[in-house]
Order: structure tokens, then sequence, then C-alpha cells
């Protein structure tokens, strides 16, 4: 039966599985700390709102692509990518806390363009960071 756990279609049904959950659960965090229903705002068409929110899934997807690449169990790579997640929680709220001048939140769900694209590769960029770190 060990050996079937080690199949290579069966690891990545495992990886893939594990990830499509952790990304909900992630997302559903970013849905309550914005100030914005993310989902809603992307149906009425809010461009900033898709790409803040397609930075974040990027940004969740490439710290776990790195951690599955290094790491030999599934729940190393969690603990890996859960940690990588938070890491990504706080760059949301440096960036906030960095532009006193205006409310990230507000500038986006008022489809702020600029700040969405901002927001989009901090967090695209950050997982690189947060990616290549994880060893």
């Amino acid at each position: 039966m060990e050996g079937f756990w080690q199949h290579p279609l069966i690891e990545t049904a495992g990886y893939f599985s594990v990830v499509v959950v952790c990304m909900i659960v992630f997302l559903s965090i970013f849905e309550l700390v914005t100030k914005y229903k993310n989902w809603e705002e992307i149906k009425n068409g809010n461009l900033s709102v898709a790409m803040a929110t397609g930075g974040k899934i990027f940004g969740i997807a490439n710290i776990f692509q790195s951690s599955i690449s290094q790491h030999d169990t599934l729940f190393t790579m969690m603990g890996w990518g859960i940690f990588g997640f938070i890491l990504l929680l706080v760059a949301y709220f440096v960036f906030e806390f960095l532009t006193p001048g205006f409310k990230v939140d507000e500038e986006i769900k008022s489809d702020n363009r600029a700040v969405g694209l901002i927001s989009m590769l901090i967090s695209i960029g950050l997982s690189f960071v947060i990616g290549a770190s994880i060893n």
C-alpha cells in the first residue's frame, strides 16, 4: 500500500487537493480583511479588485509551487505554504501602512487601477521572494 501513496499521480492529486483547499481558505481570509467583497466587486466589473485578487491567487500558487518542489512530504509542504501565506498577508498590511496618503482598500474598491496593479505586483513579487527562501 505504501507504493500506492508514492505514485506520481496520487502525489499530484494530493498536492493539488491540499493547495485548492488552502487557496479557498486563504482567499476567504483575504476576503475578511479587505473592506470590500472581492467576488461581488469582480462580478460588477471592478478590474482593480480583479487584479489585486489575481495577484493574491498567483502569489499563493507560486508559494505553494516552491513549497512542493522543495519538500518531500505533504505536511511539510503545507506548513511552508501556510507560513508563506502568512508572510503575504503581512505584506498586505505593510502596504496599507506604508501608504498613509490614501487607503489601499478604498482605492481598489473605487477601481483605482494604478493601486490595483501595484497591489497585484506586490503580491506576485513578494511570492517569488518567499518562494525562493523556502528550502
